[in-house]
């Protein structure tokens, strides 16, 4: 009885142990996800806005933990030892099939490497892909970027295939941005007025960033560069250069001046060309 007893306290802790060890594995890693980014979330300020590298050490600390958990549990499980020494024998032949199976994740993984070392990019800049993908960073995970864009939906991007993109980064470096705001006036309105009023709306926005140097000021350069910059078939095409302070201050700036500009046009009469079409009624000749 006593035998007996002793087999089945055996067969327990054989099956019960690498269950435990797998329970225990999760448990630390939900509970290092949760307290570790909670602190990035909360010291983002003192992180300056970049905390590309402790989320991307995060996620590779989570990964160790589920890999050593269960290679202990395997460890653990007498069978699995048996059947692991069976397999030395053709150890060559496995180790080619694991590369091969892995070498799409591996590129993922040494891609996010390389992303977090050279940073082209990071956690909440503002990027371009393609010039048909844009948003906001949100993530950088082993496999994976993470991108909100402007309809606050997620795009998912391989690491390997975003290194190998040519992308627009608009807070590498300098934050600042130059909108180019273009108008058309006709050839019978007053030149100087129209770009008396772009000027004077640009340079009274509250958004609008002064980007001369103190010789520049000085020497009483203009705060606002308004040219003419060709001759269209129908209009006189004007273009102010419009310098904010980030993208979404740019943004909300050229929205604000399209409309206030074209309410002064109306208002001094200078006239926005708009296509003309002249149409001829022709009747049928009487047979």
């Amino acid at each position: 009885m006593l035998e007996f007893s002793k087999g089945i306290a055996n067969q327990i802790f054989t099956f019960g142990l690498p269950i435990f060890i797998i329970i225990l594995t999760f448990v630390i890693a939900l509970i290092f996800n949760r307290s570790y980014f909670s602190l990035i979330r909360r010291r983002a300020v003192y992180l300056k806005n970049n905390p590309t590298k402790y989320t991307f050490l995060g996620h590779f600390i989570t990964a160790l933990i589920y890999i050593v958990g269960f290679s202990f549990a395997i460890i653990s499980i007498p069978q699995l030892k048996t059947i692991a020494t069976s397999l030395l024998a053709g150890a060559s032949i496995l180790a080619l099939g694991v590369t091969l199976a892995s070498q799409q994740a591996l590129s993922n993984i040494v891609s996010g490497i390389f992303i977090v070392i050279f940073k082209p990019f990071r956690v909440n800049d503002r990027i371009i892909i393609r010039d048909t993908m844009s948003g906001i960073v949100e993530d950088i995970t082993l496999r994976h970027t993470v991108i909100r864009n402007f309809e606050n939906r997620r795009i998912i991007i391989p690491n390997s295939v975003i290194s190998n993109e040519a992308l627009t980064n608009a807070d590498l470096g300098d934050e600042k941005i130059c909108r180019f705001l273009e108008m058309g006036i006709s050839y019978d309105s007053d030149l100087d007025l129209a770009k008396k009023i772009m000027f004077e709306e640009v340079r009274n926005h509250p958004d609008y960033f002064d980007v001369r140097t103190p010789e520049e000021i000085e020497n009483n350069n203009p705060e606002v560069s308004v040219r003419v910059i060709s001759m269209g078939d129908s209009s006189v095409n004007l273009r102010a250069w419009v310098w904010a302070e980030n993208s979404p201050k740019s943004f909300v700036m050229n929205c604000d001046l399209l409309e206030s500009i074209k309410k002064r046009f109306d208002k001094e009469g200078v006239e926005i060309p708009f296509p003309h079409r002249t149409i001829v009624e022709k009747k049928p000749k009487n047979k």
